[in-house]
């Protein structure tokens, strides 16, 4: 079977269940942190990727767990629970980018915490959407990309033995430009949120405009070296410094902050031009 079969036979299953229980597990790229929504909460792509299913089937019920900030081991104990309590017929999963960006973390020790939760998912009979990351390899992330990769292909496989989708976000070229990430340059822009949405609906063949990976309109004329030296300077001042006092101090940018979505709530369709 072709991957666009595979995809076209999840839609075809997912598409036909009323109400549809869609529950989201993860940290900060889960919860949404860089897409900011009208009500001050966070919006992004699992947001984004609820609305486009509710416009595809009658009833759709979500709950987004996610916490940013937060490491694998967290993640499992304290939003798999509760996922498994909500009953859902599909899972989003990501975790273990914040592990990984730690001294000594261990890529095959982090995929075997996360298989734990896929197969207990699994096993429960929902449909588990894990993640890649994005193959970014400059400026602060260049000395960890090769533990990130290891992560991913540990995913990759995880995926292939337990029946789960994968979201590859290292081949999509959209994401390497810099206009699809925030100013922290760790989480993506509005704009990277809303082409990961519609990435999510085509590897499950949710029907949705675009694949996400369209290319950018021209970038603006780059800026001079100084210019950028500036912005570098500020972006540590501003991001970088707080990240790491936080990791020298064990505090969290999840610490209080609770899940924005806990219950599967029924969810109502948006116009396209909102998704």
């Amino acid at each position: 079977m072709s991957g666009n079969d595979e995809a076209a036979g999840t839609a075809a299953g997912l598409l036909a269940r009323s109400p549809l229980t869609y529950v989201a597990v993860g940290d900060s790229f889960t919860e949404g942190v860089g897409d900011p929504g009208p009500d001050g909460a966070f919006r992004g792509w699992a947001d984004r990727f609820a609305e486009h299913l509710a416009g595809a089937v009658p009833e759709v019920r979500y709950a987004n767990l996610a916490v940013r900030g937060k490491l694998i081991r967290q993640i499992v104990t304290d939003q798999l629970p509760r996922a498994l309590e909500l009953e859902p017929d599909l899972v989003t999963l990501c975790a273990g980018g914040n592990d990984v960006l730690r001294p000594g973390a261990d890529p095959d020790a982090l995929a075997r915490i996360l298989e734990h939760a896929v197969r207990r998912l699994r096993a429960q009979g929902a449909e588990v959407v894990l993640f890649t990351g994005v193959n970014v390899s400059g400026g602060y992330m260049r000395a960890r990309i090769g533990h990130f990769a290891r992560f991913y292909l540990n995913i990759r496989s995880i995926a292939d033995r337990h029946g789960c989708h994968v979201v590859d976000q290292w081949s999509m070229a959209a994401l390497t430009d810099p206009r699809a990430w925030d100013d922290d340059r760790l989480h993506m822009s509005p704009e990277g949120h809303r082409r990961l949405a519609l990435k999510v609906c085509a590897v499950l063949g949710v029907p949705a405009e675009g694949t996400g990976d369209e290319p950018w309109p021209p970038a603006p004329a780059a800026e001079g070296r100084a210019e950028a030296a500036r912005e570098n300077v500020r972006w540590a001042r501003e991001f970088l410094v707080p990240w790491v006092g936080r990791r020298l101090t064990g505090r969290s940018s999840g610490d209080g902050v609770r899940p924005k979505r806990p219950d599967a709530l029924p969810l109502r369709p948006q116009s396209p031009a909102d998704r």
